[in-house]
């Protein structure tokens, strides 16, 4: 295997934890990028200070505050935070690749899919995106702060990631105890779309995207089926076994989370993997069906 050593920012966080252990299990030495140091870890300081250590061969950045942490309430600290810790810590990797002597193969970075507006339309990663609100405005920086040098040696794969459906953070965590108690329910009525992808097959796509030479470019991270919000309601209901009849109001959300972020959960796209498909990646839960019946088994 030409790619050994991985540099994992984030490497600490509900995905970055996954990963890890997908590299390490496949014969990789993974070194993360966390605020405290440790075994098999650096500090951002030490990348700013001392680069990438040596022998790396692929950079993959996952860092970034969790935006719906609900004990944070929505203020312009909290935001600017949110949107630091993504830009910073990316713009910190790409000047630690250029700044190496001997260049990794590869950076993954990861943005989301709130790149694009809801509405009947199918969005690929051919789509053309605009700016329309905080999150949209944020993503777009995000993928602009990854953005290498011209004459850069380092292949780039900018992965724009959907809801991430794994038992050990993100929705799910947030989600498994009411459903079990019998007391979930859609969003409003359920109808807007809900990009997803399982973690194990999130983790194996940025595999995919270090190993292949031909992977460049943007990837939206998504599963192939395309569903709403109400039709992922069923399918983690029928998991657990449990009826889901107790919708919760989108108004409800707005004053937990506030209305710029609350829309990660209220409002959503359409949003295709057409590229990763022609790669020819296989998914291992292309429906949320076979998603939702992993994350149950493990509750």
């Amino acid at each position: 295997m030409a790619f050994r050593h991985v540099v994992l920012g984030g490497g600490t966080g509900f995905i970055g934890k996954r990963l890890s252990k997908t590299l390490i299990a496949n014969g990789y030495e993974v070194t993360t990028i966390s605020r405290m140091p440790s075994v098999k870890s650096i500090t951002w300081h030490d990348l700013e200070k001392d680069g990438l250590p040596e022998g790396t061969s692929a950079v993959v950045n996952l860092a970034g505050q969790n935006v719906l942490d609900p004990t944070r309430r929505w203020t312009p600290g909290f935001k600017q935070n949110v949107w630091n810790s993504r830009i910073n810590t990316t713009a910190a990797c790409v000047r630690a690749i250029e700044k190496a002597t001997i260049k990794p193969s590869v950076f993954v970075s990861i943005s989301g899919v709130s790149h694009y507006a809801g509405g009947p339309q199918i969005n690929t990663e051919d789509t053309e995106t605009v700016e329309f609100d905080f999150m949209s405005r944020l993503c777009h920086e995000w993928e602009k702060a990854a953005n290498l040098s011209d004459n850069s040696i380092c292949r780039s794969v900018k992965i724009r990631s959907g809801v991430v459906i794994g038992r050990d953070g993100g929705m799910i965590k947030s989600l498994i105890l009411p459903f079990w108690l019998g007391l979930g329910g859609p969003i409003g009525d359920g109808r807007h779309d809900l990009p997803w992808i399982h973690i194990d097959d999130l983790c194996q796509l940025i595999k995919y995207a270090i190993e292949k030479p031909e992977v460049a470019g943007v990837l939206n991270g998504v599963a192939p089926q395309m569903i709403t919000n109400l039709e992922f309601t069923k399918a983690f209901a029928s998991a657990l076994i449990r009826p889901a009849v107790f919708p919760l109001p989108e108004f409800v959300l707005n004053l937990i989370f506030g209305t710029e972020r609350a829309v990660l959960l209220t409002k959503g796209a359409k949003v295709s993997p057409k590229r990763v498909q022609e790669l020819g990646f296989q998914y291992q839960y292309p429906d949320i069906r076979s998603a939702c019946k992993n994350v149950a088994r493990m509750f």
